[in-house]
């Protein structure tokens, strides 16, 4: 039986836990002939992942790479790696990225936010996506196919008080995924985002938010890391040829649905007005919604 992601590779950043983890095992359930997955720091985590994978699904290659992608050098030699090891990358997972607890424990205004903290967010959110998808995007254009897949937010939460920058990064990461994808178009390499529509328990909550919501001070309640792979295995498929600069949100696909309707059900508008000059997306402000079709 061919498998979805029959010879295919994978690059995942900030795979070693959370998000990244949870996708890197859906990938792999579904036949991935390689997958990479990097850390910034922790090759321990990154091993024990790896392991993980392995004995869940023994016919998959797994590459841990520890890789800041922050470094141009580091993002190029991930993917050499990659392509040397497991084959040309046909996926990237930019998932990769810093919270607010690189500023403070805290909910803090953005005059009390520590400056390399500050940068240091910045410079993962924005520049890491950017560095990894420069090195990859040629290979991909080579084949004729390649899905790049970055990892966003809830938008009501991009702009909130208290909250920058990192909300801000992932609102200038749906701009750039809108570039991106409008500078790819017809090469059948697409490009998306995808969030997972509430709170995850991983390290980007800050301690005093987490303590909010375990308690039941606020009316908020924390998603499982594994809410986003139906989406992210459909986004990262030949399922998907032809959806490009679009934005999904993964607690609201249903399982018991379609995969085409799950994933329209799933689809959010771009969180920017619409531009009044022409546009090669089609679907990126079209209100899933209000579609009849």
């Amino acid at each position: 039986m061919t498998k979805l992601f029959e010879n295919k590779v994978a690059i995942i950043t900030g795979g070693g836990r959370g998000l990244g983890k949870a996708i890197a095992i859906g990938l792999a359930k579904e036949g991935l002939s390689g997958i990479c997955i990097t850390s910034a720091k922790s090759r321990e985590q990154l091993d024990q992942t790896a392991s993980e994978i392995k004995a869940l699904h023994p016919g998959v290659k797994i590459l841990p790479f520890l890789a800041d992608v922050t470094d141009p050098n580091a993002c190029r030699r991930t993917v050499e790696a990659t392509s040397n090891i497991l084959g040309i990358a046909d996926i990237l997972i930019n998932n990769a990225g810093k919270g607010q607890n690189y500023i403070s424990n805290n909910r803090v205004p953005f005059w009390e936010a520590k400056i390399n903290g500050w940068r240091e967010i910045v410079d993962t959110n924005i520049n890491g996506p950017f560095l990894m998808a420069r090195e990859v995007v040629g290979g991909m254009m080579k084949k004729n196919w390649g899905r790049i897949i970055n990892i966003s937010k809830s938008c009501d939460s991009m702009h909130r008080a208290q909250n920058s920058p990192y909300g801000a990064t992932k609102a200038a990461l749906e701009a750039i995924s809108l570039s991106w994808a409008q500078d790819l178009i017809n090469t059948g390499v697409t490009v998306n985002t995808l969030a997972p529509g509430g709170s995850v328990d991983t390290d980007f909550v800050l301690p005093a938010v987490r303590r909010q919501i375990l308690n039941k001070e606020i009316n908020k309640h924390f998603y499982p890391a594994e809410v986003i792979v139906p989406a992210a295995v459909w986004l990262a498929s030949s399922a998907s040829d032809g959806i490009t600069g679009c934005r999904y949100i993964g607690a609201n696909w249903d399982q018991t649905l379609p995969a085409t309707k799950a994933a329209e059900n799933a689809r959010e508008k771009a969180i920017f007005h619409p531009p009044k000059r022409d546009t090669s997306l089609i679907n990126t402000w079209i209100d899933p919604q209000n579609n009849s079709n």
